[in-house]
């Protein structure tokens, strides 16, 4: 069984206040059993093109997919080229980002990157990890979703909240940095698998494996599971 840490954590989450065993010898398995479960991963995000694509995702930071598809329905028909956002009013923009949540930052962050694209990159979305997290507002998570879903090109891991939820819980990382868990996750998947296990666990993390009441019993991995013990039990 788990063991309880010393001193109970602030997290809401209530299996941060154990210590997780590794588990990555199940890894495989668990993941057999994930794909069969979720045979069909597809992106919540609504884009037609990579210019979208990395727009909607910068801007699903903090915010629910389904609320940033309403924001980009009526952006995507005002905002048509990268040149579009490059010389919009910064205060319009904030505007129209409003209901996105943190607007400004968003706001700030989609000029100067557009700006860095049609001057550095000739208005062309990057097709490089290294490119694209030079952009302001660009990390890792942002970069491995635009080439994947973009161009086709997996280069690891993107870790979002679910993600970093349900690989700690399911005893595939002890960390709690998202570059670090997109390493031990490549670590242990094929290089094929990496961009559909971030959106199966995604799709777990939604569904079944939630922040405060995850659904143990009805759980497909729950038996391999080294932290279901402990919801279950606390129920």
């Amino acid at each position: 069984m788990p063991e309880r840490k010393p001193k109970k954590s602030d997290t809401q989450d209530f299996v941060s206040e154990y210590i997780i065993p590794d588990n990555t010898r199940n890894f495989d398995r668990i993941w057999i059993l994930l794909k069969e479960e979720y045979p069909d991963v597809r992106p919540f995000l609504n884009y037609s093109n990579p210019l979208e694509m990395l727009i909607a995702t910068v801007l699903s930071a903090q915010s629910t997919d389904i609320q940033i598809n309403r924001v980009t329905e009526k952006l995507f028909k005002k905002y048509r080229t990268v040149e579009d956002y490059a010389s919009a009013d910064l205060r319009e923009l904030e505007n129209d980002l409003y209901s996105s949540g943190f607007y400004k930052i968003k706001a700030r962050n989609i000029k100067a990157a557009a700006q860095m694209i049609v001057e550095k990159y000739n208005g062309e979305v990057p097709k490089t990890m290294e490119e694209l997290i030079s952009l302001p507002g660009v990390g890792r998570k942002t970069a491995n979703i635009v080439l994947a879903r973009a161009f086709g090109v997996v280069e690891g891991v993107a870790v979002d909240t679910h993600v970093k939820r349900v690989s700690r819980r399911l005893g595939f990382t002890k960390n709690s940095d998202p570059d670090k868990i997109e390493q031990d996750l490549i670590s242990l998947a094929r290089r094929e698998d990496l961009d559909s296990i971030s959106m199966t666990l995604i799709y777990h993390g939604r569904k079944v494996c939630q922040a405060r009441r995850p659904k143990c019993k009805i759980c497909i991995v729950k038996d391999l599971c080294p932290s279901s013990i402990i919801f279950i039990g606390s129920n």
